[in-house]
């Protein structure tokens, strides 16, 4: 079995008094592609803000590699929600990616040649090079969140916290997301992704967080992504899991035909 390296235990967080992350209880472990499903208002994107400490917490301990978060974060690559970003700040692309090397150039200093080679690189993974100089405000939504991936690459971090990297792009830039969420996990990287769409959950993660408010359930997707949990998490909201009903039993029906 593969190690924690990133560990949170007795996590709650509340805004204006009202809770918003109830007693969370996790480990994640190193080189796992991880899934965090819920309805909205669920409290998935707060416990990413909440490990970055970009929301305070009401209580709680966050260990990466059985050190504080505060002495460990910059382990951690963060892709925030894209409607999040001010994509009207005068930048371009290759600047944006090259933030991600800021913890690793000396302080003062300017990227060196090096830096802004590895930055075009992790752009050329996600097939944004040939866009290195274009302003971000002129990039499709799609490429601006490519971008951003990115620039988390440049990080050359531990472990990956992604906040709906899905959302809004089309095709080519969802394929583009998974096939480098898995070349990271070949890496033994771990990633972490607040994800909407049930119907990918079984084929894009190894394990899944259910949660409402509350951990409904943690584990590996086969054994927890079942209708009976996905019902506990989502309440009454039952129209919308029939059509993922239905797909998983024909995954699991092809599944046991190959």
């Amino acid at each position: 079995m593969t190690k924690s390296i990133l560990s949170v235990r007795d996590l709650s967080v509340a805004y204006h008094r009202r809770p918003v992350l109830w007693n969370i209880n996790c480990d994640f472990r190193q080189g796992r592609l991880i899934g965090i499903v819920g309805p909205n208002g669920a409290g998935k994107s707060t416990f990413i803000k909440a490990i970055m400490g970009l929301v305070p917490m009401a209580s709680g301990v966050i260990r990466v590699f059985d050190e504080p978060i505060h002495k460990a974060r910059h382990l951690i690559g963060y892709v925030p929600q894209r409607g999040s970003v001010d994509w009207d700040f005068p930048t371009n692309a290759l600047d944006v990616v090259l933030m991600g090397r800021y913890g690793k150039i000396p302080l003062f200093r300017r990227p060196s040649r090096q830096h802004r080679a590895f930055a075009l690189e992790c752009l050329a993974k996600l097939g944004m090079a040939e866009f290195s100089h274009r302003q971000i405000s002129q990039l499709s939504g799609g490429q601006q969140q490519r971008v951003f991936l990115a620039r988390a690459l440049a990080q050359e971090a531990d472990i990956y916290l992604m906040d709906e990297p899905f959302a809004g792009v089309d095709a080519a830039t969802e394929q583009a997301i998974i096939i480098l969420m898995r070349e990271l996990k070949s890496r033994g990287k771990t990633i972490v992704v607040v994800h909407h769409d049930l119907q990918t959950v079984p084929e894009y993660f190894d394990d899944v967080m259910l949660i409402n408010q509350r951990l409904v359930a943690f584990g590996t997707t086969r054994e927890v992504f079942t209708e009976q949990k996905i019902h506990e998490t989502y309440g009454g909201r039952l129209s919308m899991l029939t059509a993922v009903g239905e797909q998983m039993v024909k995954r699991g029906e092809e599944g046991a035909r190959l």
